[in-house]
């Protein structure tokens, strides 16, 4: 069975790069693609050498400093991956990567650490702390966001099955793509912590009240 692994961008090593971590621990001969890669190399040690596809937004001007910039192109660039040899696709999205496109001989789960905050519920919070809500630009801005909306909603045909990192995002789910999702639990380094008894009493007597 040939697997692909799809992940919206590298950057940085944070949260949704430790899941792909585990992801790939899980299927070491996966293939992997991304919209872009310019995680620096004293995080890289997670991906063990292995090749990353990426995308034409890679090689645009400035790319490395301002992607962010490029989100108008992410759709676009997302659908480019021909994947069509592969049996199964597992996307990591908290963009554009559940957008991959797949037949019906393929199946295709997405782990979503969420639906698209700034283009959902959360825009116009987006609008506001990026200054992007007042004047000229608020306009073509709102209507990028409109596209990417629609745009997100119709690629949520194309999951055969979600799974959500937590409760409120299987509801957030929900809400926005009318999909059950299963919660699988992103990975957490327990060993850093130390047994509480007296928080594992506080749950309880939360639960009772």
């Amino acid at each position: 069975m040939k697997i692909a692994i799809v992940h919206d961008w590298f950057v940085t090593y944070v949260g949704s790069e430790k899941v792909v971590e585990q992801i790939i621990s899980l299927y070491p001969d996966a293939d992997l693609f991304t919209l872009f890669d310019f995680l620096p190399t004293i995080d890289r040690g997670f991906l063990d050498g292995k090749h990353i596809n990426t995308s034409f937004i890679q090689h645009l001007p400035f790319a490395i400093k301002y992607y962010r910039q490029y989100l108008p192109l992410m759709p676009l660039a997302i659908e480019q991956f021909d994947l069509s040899e592969y049996d199964l696709i597992i996307s990591s999205n908290h963009a554009v990567a559940k957008g991959v496109l797949t037949g019906p001989h393929q199946l295709h789960i997405s782990y979503v650490h969420s639906p698209m905050r700034y283009a959902w519920d959360m825009q116009h919070q987006y609008l506001s702390e990026s200054r992007l809500g007042k004047g000229i630009i608020a306009w073509p801005t709102r209507w990028l966001l409109h596209e990417l909306r629609l745009w997100d909603y119709r690629t949520a045909n194309g999951v055969d099955h979600f799974i959500a990192n937590s409760e409120f995002i299987a509801r957030r789910i929900w809400k926005v793509y009318r999909r059950e999702a299963k919660v699988i639990y992103p990975p957490v380094q327990v060993a850093e912590f130390s047994f509480q008894e007296k928080n594992i009493r506080f749950a309880r007597l939360t639960k009772l009240n």
